[in-house]
């Protein structure tokens, strides 16, 4: 009885009863003072001009959701929706298929010569943009190389149409984005251990299901980080598909671009870029849930 009317007669404190005390409160403030700077440039830079995007798409010219309608619901805006994830979706697809040997290549073959490869991508995505384009802008025309080649083989009676079409909008923008995929898969493989596949081959496996069923699998983090990091840029790249591509081919970066300059309709212009922010999120917040785990990571962690 004596202990129990002890234990009563404690006092409680802030900590015991379940909140934290205020020094402990403060100490927490001071750890994140550091990062005060950050997020109010995070703030000004960031978070104020996307707001003011998103408030403009429905409050110009009439507060409403009419902007975000007129997207879907006018053929000739769909039809620049349906061409941005079409040309988005080859790039991506062509990218993955031309830098997965590519990265492949680069890890096989003897570390002197496997740096001079990396540094010939890298080479190519430091060169400029905007002379990139050009140069293909060059070769796909009508009396280019490529045309002139063909024609030479015998494989074309007449020059293709290679240029100011979604043709040669995919084929300088798959050259653009290959580095984007290269780098990431080449990082991943180059974490594979070697004697993973030969465990393979030794228990059996075929050559094609050594590939699929342990090195393809072993491969998926970079292919996963790669894919969406191209498949995000395409969406927004308005240099190539500008140079490259036509009006009856437009996508969605040429089109704000458009609404703003020719029409000043930035209640339009801003509705189609908050929804290619909302699709960016979307596909970030994917990859956050379905991206496996790295081999590293899982190497590691044993």
């Amino acid at each position: 009885m004596a202990a129990q009317m002890k234990t009563a007669a404690v006092p409680l404190t802030p900590s015991s009863a379940g909140g934290a005390s205020r020094p402990a409160r403060l100490q927490r403030w001071r750890g994140v003072s550091p990062l005060l700077p950050a997020l109010l440039f995070l703030m000004l830079c960031f978070i104020a001009p996307l707001v003011g995007l998103l408030l403009r798409g429905v409050l110009e010219p009439e507060p409403g959701l009419a902007n975000y309608e007129a997207l879907f619901a006018n053929s000739a805006y769909s039809r620049v929706l349906l061409n941005t994830f079409m040309v988005a979706g080859l790039v991506t697809l062509i990218s993955m298929l031309l830098g997965f040997p590519l990265a492949w290549v680069i890890t096989l073959v003897p570390r002197g010569w496997g740096r001079w490869l990396l540094s010939i991508v890298l080479l190519s995505m430091w060169t400029s943009l905007l002379a990139r384009t050009y140069a293909w802008l060059v070769l796909l025309q009508g009396s280019g190389v490529i045309n002139a080649i063909l024609m030479w083989l015998g494989l074309t009676d007449q020059p293709l149409e290679m240029v100011h079409n979604l043709t040669g909008v995919v084929i300088g923008m798959s050259y653009i984005m290959i580095p984007f995929i290269v780098l990431p898969l080449q990082a991943t493989m180059s974490a594979i251990d070697p004697m993973v596949l030969q465990a393979g081959s030794i228990c059996g496996a075929s050559p094609w299901s050594n590939f699929f069923r342990v090195f393809l699998p072993l491969c998926r983090p970079g292919l996963f980080s790669g894919g969406l990091m191209v498949f995000v840029m395409s969406l927004g790249y308005y240099v190539t598909p500008a140079l490259l591509g036509g009006a009856q081919n437009m996508m969605l970066p040429e089109f704000i671009i458009q609404q703003v300059q020719s029409f000043l309709n930035w209640g339009l212009a801003s509705a189609a870029a908050a929804l290619l922010i909302a699709i960016t999120l979307l596909l970030f917040y994917a990859y956050l849930k379905l991206q496996p785990e790295s081999p590293v990571a899982s190497s590691t962690a044993r």
